[in-house]
């Protein structure tokens, strides 16, 4: 059984993390405690770090491809933790979430095409859709009593004005809602009935607390398989974003050869060695760990917002469906963005990421990752407050 231990301090620095190195870059100031990008201050499993020792061993690092084993993993991962059994003609791989939407855009719609989304959310949905001159539609998430929920009334209109492509971030980033069945089936007749191609960012799959159930979009009705393209991957859920490696499940094959004619168009085949090497390893034995993983998170969740409860009254945060990410609701504070980011830069000296960033909805909020050390949250708690009392 693999020792795990969560609460040990890492010093990520001097190894190129963005997380902890281009605070600078991003925000103005290296002088912060980084709690914004989202990945996680934890080791991936022993399994993973294992796998990677000894293919480094081999010493050889030529061309290489994804082999039935990896797509195997990635299919039995999927059976086994979210009851979807997917057959491995439908995965392809990519080296990551981002650039599997930019291909799905250009795969799948033409310039000056509208492409749905639903605000606020992921930033790099707005930024591949608008990138790729494509026409970027949106039909904003409602918040209320913590909880973002989407008004299908506007989804209908935006779909009925000749929408081609709508991006779902399920389970949704920023916000951690994991979709209902009702809504993800209401989702996919509407966009069958108006015949508008869904991607499906399920990236946040693998990080749902319970009693929450994360239902893959395609996975939920037969009609759906044909109209859906769905992205996952380790590299939340097991902290390997930096070796570049996600699946696609394409089950149409018409779609599955548009995705990668668009692939072989921009010169990619595969992920790196390493890449695939980490995958295939933590999805054939990462189990353990991420059931590890879970309860610590949820106990940095619940000693977040407690201690907001209790210390930083101008604010509201609620326990997310799922991820390590805490969408918080800054807006009884009545500051700007701006006079809020510089309270917690200057003040407070912690690195949050700004609302705004996520498109319309987001004025007013911050979100604080919580993926980290218990004593680096403390230490992270402490100066929030010091920002924001």
């Amino acid at each position: 059984m693999e020792n795990i231990d969560f609460s040990k301090v890492i010093d990520r620095t001097g190894f190129q993390s963005v997380k902890w190195e281009r605070t600078a870059e991003v925000f103005g100031t290296c002088d912060v405690l980084p709690m914004w990008v989202a990945d996680m201050d934890f080791r991936p499993p022993i399994a993973v770090t294992d796998a990677l020792r000894q293919r480094m061993e081999h010493g050889i690092f030529g061309y290489t491809y994804p082999c039935e084993s990896a797509v195997k993993a990635a299919a039995g991962w999927l059976e086994r933790r979210h009851s979807w059994k997917v057959d491995n003609s439908w995965i392809t791989f990519s080296s990551g979430v981002v650039p599997s939407i930019s291909t799905a855009v250009n795969a799948f719609t033409k310039p000056g095409d509208k492409v749905l989304i639903q605000s606020p959310v992921y930033p790099p949905f707005m930024e591949m859709v608008e990138k790729n001159g494509r026409v970027l539609v949106n039909s904003q998430l409602h918040f209320q009593n913590g909880e973002y929920t989407i008004d299908f009334k506007d989804f209908e209109e935006k779909l009925k004005g000749g929408v081609k492509l709508f991006i779902l971030c399920n389970p949704h980033n920023p916000g951690g809602r994991v979709w209902k069945r009702q809504e993800l089936e209401r989702i996919g007749n509407l966009c069958s009935q108006y015949d508008c191609l869904i991607v499906s960012d399920e990236i946040h799959s693998d990080l749902v607390h319970t009693p929450n159930e994360h239902l893959p979009i395609a996975s939920i009705n037969k009609d759906f398989l044909k109209n859906v393209v769905t992205f996952v991957a380790p590299s939340k859920t097991f902290n390997i974003a930096g070796l570049q490696a996600s699946v696609v499940i394409i089950p149409e094959s018409s779609l599955l050869d548009k995705f990668q004619a668009i692939q072989e168009k921009n010169g990619f085949h595969c992920p790196n060695v390493f890449g695939l090497t980490a995958l295939e390893a933590a999805y054939h034995y990462g189990d353990e760990w991420l059931n590890s993983l879970m309860p610590y998170i949820k106990n940095n969740l619940m000693t977040a917002i407690s201690y907001m409860k209790e210390n930083i009254p101008g604010v509201k945060t609620f326990f997310p469906d799922a991820s390590y990410l805490l969408w918080i609701d800054c807006r009884k504070l009545a500051l700007s963005d701006k006079e809020l980011q510089e309270l917690l830069l200057y003040k407070g000296k912690i690195a949050l990421e700004p609302g705004p960033k996520y498109g319309p909805g987001g004025e007013g909020f911050v979100r604080l990752n919580v993926a980290c050390p218990e004593a680096t949250l403390l230490e992270g708690l402490t100066r929030l407050k010091k920002a924001l009392t």
